[in-house]
Parts: structure tokens; C-alpha cells; sequence
């Protein structure tokens, strides 16, 4: 039976760990997803919109097939500093690759767009190296969600975005997803409070979704103006299963599939929308091909799962309401 897993968590995934760090002043934030040992890793990107890090080094024919943790930011552009953040983190414990007398963790990162959101932008000096240093040394399996880490400025169509997390266990294997949700898309269906997603719960992670009474009259979504770029949503996928690269590539790609569960438009030319892969490799697949299928069915699912508890769980701020203040 296919069941969250014990905190419907991604840290359920063993050796999986997770840090936040924001910063309230700006309304901006970083998350770290630290594997305690080194994790086969791949990417996908669909947005038209991304700000990423390191995702050449997770392509199959990469020298480099090792990765040491994943840094999600908000501050667009700038947060990609998040990511030398964590690396300095790993170098001081010695995690990393050992060149000569060096330690290089490698570290994929990816950036949401939240410098809209509220906050001043005239800065000193940008927050977001010391946010990802910060959010990798608070990592461990519990974490918050909705308004924390790369959450915290997010947002998603007309509501409050931010950080959402679910598992999965299956057949002996666990798989579990972490979004930051800031879509310019819409999670919900048009006149509703239901989610896109309602079909996917489970125990009541949404708050007990009610199955929409009749097809919506228009589907049609209210686009605000907005620059190329200026939204996104990123996922990371973990699970123990034991994949190649190229295996973790296509879990990947199947996994955009929850983003199209769970929000509407999506992968537009105004989102960034990024997947990336960890996998720690403790389980072989009996069936390299069907295992496979299925696990990224799975992934899928908890990616939709994510990103509806992210914005289930999401406080208001800035001005930008909460899925929970609905009436």
C-alpha cells in the first residue's frame, strides 16, 4: 500500500536532511538539502524563466557524478550566492570532492524571484551567502514549512506561496519531494477553494479536500503583468533507491509531471521551474525498468503533494493572503 511516510516528510528518505534560514527584514530566505553522504544527483529544468547553479555538472556524461547538497534561495539572481554558503559549510565538516589539498563540495542551486514581494532592496551588502551558510547548519529532519527558508518571500498566483514537503513508501522504498512554491500559475480551481491537486491528498495533509462540485465554468487565468522570470517553482526529489544518473535524469522528468498536477498554467515563460534528484542508492531496483516507472509515478505525486502543502501551510505576509483566510 502506497502511504506517507512516518513525518510526510523528505527527510523520511534516511540520510536526508533539511535547513531554513531567513531573513525577515527583506522577506527572503534559503533552504539546504543536505544527503549525509554523498548522493547520485540530476536536474531538470521546463520554465522558460530559471536562475540555476551547477546544473551542467549533473548531466549523465559529467565527469563529476557525486552530489554533496542543494541550495534553494530566494532573491532571483543574487540568491545564487545561497549555494557558496552551504559549500562553505561542507568544507568546514570535509564534505566534498578531495582535489589535491582542497575540498570542493558540489552544490546545484536554484533562485525564485521574490524581491517583489516586500522588504527594502537597498541592501548593503546581499544576505544570501550567509542565508545558505545559515540554513545548511540548521539542517536536520525537521523543518518548517509555508513562510521559511526559500519559502518565506514566495508566492503563488494570488496567494501566499511558500515551503511544502511529502513522502511516500512503497514496496520497501521511500521517495519524497520539497517545493518552493511561487508559480505564476494558480493552485486552485477557478471559484473554488479547492486545489488543482485534491486527488492526490493524503491523510488530510491539505486539510481534508472536498471534490469540486462541477467542472469550472472558465478556465481561463488572470495573468498579471509581470517580468520574464519573475516566478517559479523548484523541487527536489530524494528517495534511497540505488540509480544511475541517467535514472535519476528520467525520475526527474517524470516528476514536472506534478507541477502540472497541481498548478495551473505552468512552466510558462515567466516561470523558472526546476526538479532536481538526490538518490542515496541503499536499494537496488528489482526491475530496473517498471521500479523505475513506478518511482517516478511516485515522484510525481509527492511533487503535486508538495507544492499544494506549501501553499496549504503558507501564512499571510506582505499584504499577500493565506490559502487558510479563504472564505
Amino acid at each position: 500500500m502506497i502511504r506517507p511516510g512516518p513525518s510526510n516528510s523528505i527527510t523520511d528518505v534516511p540520510g536526508i536532511l533539511v535547513g531554513n534560514a531567513e531573513a525577515p527584514e527583506l522577506v527572503t530566505g534559503a533552504t539546504a538539502i543536505l544527503p549525509e553522504r554523498p548522493a547520485v544527483g540530476a536536474v531538470e529544468v521546463r520554465g522558460g524563466g530559471p536562475g540555476s547553479r551547477e546544473t551542467e555538472a549533473l548531466a549523465a556524461e559529467s565527469t563529476v557524478q557525486e552530489v554533496h547538497g542543494i541550495a534553494l534561495s530566494g532573491g532571483s539572481a543574487y540568491g545564487l550566492d545561497a549555494a557558496g554558503g552551504v559549500m562553505h559549510w561542507l568544507r568546514g565538516h570535509g564534505r566534498g570532492l578531495a582535489i589535491a589539498e582542497a575540498v570542493v563540495p558540489i552544490v546545484p542551486g536554484a533562485i525564485i524571484f521574490d524581491l517583489a514581494t516586500g522588504g527594502p532592496k537597498h541592501w548593503d551588502h546581499p544576505p544570501w551567502w550567509e542565508l545558505g551558510y545559515r540554513a545548511a547548519e540548521a539542517a536536520g529532519a525537521d523543518f518548517a514549512l509555508g513562510n521559511a527558508g526559500a519559502g518565506l518571500g514566495a508566492t503563488a498566483g494570488k496567494l501566499k506561496g511558500g515551503l511544502g514537503t511529502a513522502s511516500v513508501t512503497w514496496d520497501g522504498l521511500t521517495v519524497g519531494a520539497l517545493a518552493v512554491v511561487n508559480p505564476m500559475g494558480s493552485v486552485l480551481i477557478p471559484g473554488s477553494r479547492t486545489f488543482w491537486a485534491w486527488p492526490f491528498e493524503l491523510d488530510g495533509e491539505f486539510g481534508g479536500q472536498t471534490p469540486p462540485g462541477a467542472p469550472p465554468a472558465d478556465l481561463d487565468h488572470d495573468f498579471a503583468a509581470a517580468p520574464p522570470g519573475a516566478n517559479t517553482t523548484l523541487a527536489v526529489i530524494a528517495t534511497d533507491a540505488h540509480l544511475t544518473r541517467a535514472q535519476a535524469k528520467r525520475v526527474a522528468c517524470m516528476a514536472h509531471d506534478g507541477f502540472a498536477r497541481a498548478i495551473r498554467p505552468v512552466h510558462s515563460p515567466l516561470d523558472g521551474d526546476t526538479v532536481f534528484v538526490l538518490a542515496t542508492g541503499a536499494i537496488a531496483l528489482a526491475d530496473p525498468v517498471g521500479d523505475l516507472a513506478r518511482l517516478g509515478m511516485l515522484a510525481a505525486d509527492c511533487t503535486a503533494r508538495a507544492i499544494t502543502r506549501g501553499v496549504y501551510e503558507a501564512a499571510p505576509l506582505a499584504g499577500w493572503p493565506a490559502y487558510r483566510d479563504l472564505p
